[in-house]
């Protein structure tokens, strides 16, 4: 069974973004509540928290979007649409990636670009031309990748470079 079609959500992004996360296509919890990373053991807030020295995951969902912006952070993923049964990225079928050429043309200011997970790395390295921004590949946020939180911090602190003038 290849479930049926999921959107994925709109950008959160300012023309003067330094630092772009992508992620795949947000899972159920997500889409249902219309909000990035809704899973409440989803780490991606303590995560990007950590990178931008602010307790993004204390706010209210709001909040951490205004604080995202403010910091120079955008985020979006790399797949508009795809039909899934669940929220793994195993079990996308008929993938429609976004355009993020085009995307990352409109932010003039963009150093480098996190992929959380293989799979967002994967489709957008294959989008992205690598000589003209910094990117990397970071161990997913998710719970359903079993690494310790405090490993993935390691990990995703080095995106904090991008967002140093």
């Amino acid at each position: 069974m290849t479930g049926e079609r999921k959107h994925g959500l709109p950008a959160v992004a300012r023309a003067d973004a330094r630092l772009l996360i992508l992620g795949s296509l947000p899972g159920e919890a997500s889409l249902r509540e219309q909000r990035y990373y809704a899973h409440p053991r989803n780490g991606f807030w303590s995560l990007l928290g950590s990178v931008v020295g602010e307790p993004l995951a204390s706010l209210d969902y709001e909040q951490r979007l205004e604080r995202l912006v403010e910091r120079r952070v955008a985020l979006w993923d790399v797949i508009d649409s795809a039909r899934r049964s669940g929220s793994l990225d195993q079990s996308m079928r008929e993938v429609e990636p976004r355009d993020l050429a085009a995307f990352v043309a409109t932010l003039p200011d963009l150093r480098a670009v996190g992929f959380n997970g293989a799979a967002a790395a994967r489709l957008g390295r294959r989008a992205l031309d690598p000589g003209t921004l910094r990117l990397i590949d970071l161990p997913s946020s998710s719970p359903a990748h079993t690494l310790p939180l405090a490993t993935k911090a390691e990990r995703w602190s080095v995106l904090a470079s991008a967002l140093v003038d």
